[in-house]
Parts: structure tokens; sequence; C-alpha cells
């Protein structure tokens, strides 16, 4: 089974978030990139825009599908993984690492209660298999 690194949290919808303090670093898991395939466009939002727990923020294409990406929190973007965008295949590389996609502040930091802990996400994703 592929590694979740534990200090992320996770959503159903395979992105991750590692927080820290009032700030989120935002990106889609292994697993995620594992059934996208070779990624291949990345669209991110400007810095300064607004993004919603459980809404599109922006679109992953692999050689295999054209995916929307769902904030897990709430907040206004700060960074941009400008480097990602030009260079999406990094995701392939390294998801946690590299492959950050926005930073944001957070405005509703309660909503990190909510998302999955690194085992929950292993047990959403076993439970899928059966």
């Amino acid at each position: 089974m592929a590694d979740y690194p534990q200090d992320l949290r996770y959503t159903k919808d395979h992105e991750w978030s590692r927080v820290q303090a009032k700030k989120a670093m935002i990106g889609i898991t292994d697993f995620a990139r594992d059934q996208l395939g070779d990624v291949v466009y990345l669209e991110l939002p400007e810095a300064g825009a607004e993004v919603k727990r459980g809404q599109p923020f922006g679109v992953v294409e692999s050689t295999k599908a054209v995916s929307e990406l769902f904030a897990p929190l709430t907040g206004k973007v700060t960074k941009v993984n400008q480097e990602l965008v030009d260079a999406p295949e990094g995701i392939n590389d390294s998801p946690y690492e590299k492959g950050w996609m926005i930073e944001i502040e957070l405005s509703q930091p309660d909503e990190v209660a909510q998302l999955l802990s690194a085992t929950q996400y292993q047990e959403l994703l076993a439970a899928a298999e059966r």
C-alpha cells in the first residue's frame, strides 16, 4: 500500500492538506495521482482568490482523464506553485513535496477537524477496494 504521510489531513476526494497554524498547503494524494496516470496539465487559481471547502478550485488533466480539484478547506490563496503549473509532471514524482498546488490562509480553521487522518484515509481506500 502507498505511503500516506501522518502529518497530513485528507479528504474523500483524495486531496491532502498540510496545516500549520492558520495556513494550509494543498495537493492531491498518491492514490489520486495513481488513478489519474501521468499528469500533463494543471489549472490553479491566482493568489488572492477565495476557495471554499468542497468547491472546485482547479483542474488537473492527465493522459487518462480531466478532473476537478476540490478545496479541502476554506480560505484565501496566498501562494500558487507556479513551478508545478509550468511542469505539472512534478505531481507524478512527488505528490506530497514538490506536488503541493496552493497554500491558503484559513478563514475557518475549525474545518480541519472534519478532515481524515492518514489512518482514516487508508481505511477509506481499503473499504473501497472490497
